[in-house]
């Protein structure tokens, strides 16, 4: 539920801006605040799709394990993929920081289209949503309406530094509405667990996330 929201909050942030990585690099320069938030966004709703697509996996399974499998595999792949492409954005956002948008423009121009092994995986960011949407239609774990906006995650932009185009509107808009309310399913449907375990796990969790924040700082 957290990652199609999360998705849909960053390509919200950066719609004013150009499509384009120079004027995304030039947004960064001017805006850097409200690029970080975008970005930052983005790549954390991207890493929670990954328990989301396990979920909607074995749920498909149930009926159709082979589409189950591969439409997950391949999906999987591509949020690999694009967890990549963030990696990069970081870097080229630090170029503007310590010189300037002018250089940052050139250096990523240059490199643009370099080969990197994660370029292999740019088939199954689109054909991943595709199967995925298939199989759960065929399942009956979507019906044919939620199952085709699942799909149109197929149409979001690939590649480093993009920024919103109407598509990217219409496929994380898409997703919401398909895992939304499967999400809410899944919650209803799911044993309800005791307030004081709620409670545990929550203050478990903030204080994990406290020891990997001032750890990553360190290092």
């Amino acid at each position: 539920m957290l990652g199609p929201l999360l998705l849909f909050i960053g390509v919200t942030l950066r719609c004013p801006f150009d499509f384009f990585f120079p004027y995304q690099l030039t947004a960064y320069q001017d805006h850097s605040t409200l690029m970080v938030a975008s970005y930052s966004t983005f790549i954390a709703g991207n890493i929670l799709m990954w328990p989301a697509v396990l979920t909607l996996v074995q749920l498909i399974s149930k009926r159709n394990p082979n589409w189950a499998f591969w439409g997950g595999m391949f999906t999987i792949f591509g949020l690999f993929a694009r967890t990549f492409h963030a990696g990069v954005d970081h870097l080229a956002f630090q170029l503007v920081h310590i010189q300037n948008s002018t250089l940052a423009t050139k250096v990523i121009g240059d490199a643009y289209g370099a080969f990197h092994i994660f370029s292999t995986f740019n088939l199954a960011i689109m054909f991943g949503w595709i199967i995925l949407a298939i199989g759960a239609y065929l399942s009956r774990t979507l019906n044919i309406y939620c199952a085709i906006a699942l799909g149109l995650m197929s149409g979001l932009p690939i590649g480093v530094l993009k920024g919103t185009s109407p598509f990217s509107f219409v496929a994380t808009i898409g997703l919401c509405i398909a895992l939304l309310p499967l999400g809410f399913k899944v919650l209803q449907d799911g044993p309800k667990p005791a307030t004081r375990s709620v409670l545990s796990w929550s203050i478990g969790t903030i204080l994990l996330i406290g020891i990997f924040y001032l750890f990553g700082q360190a290092g």
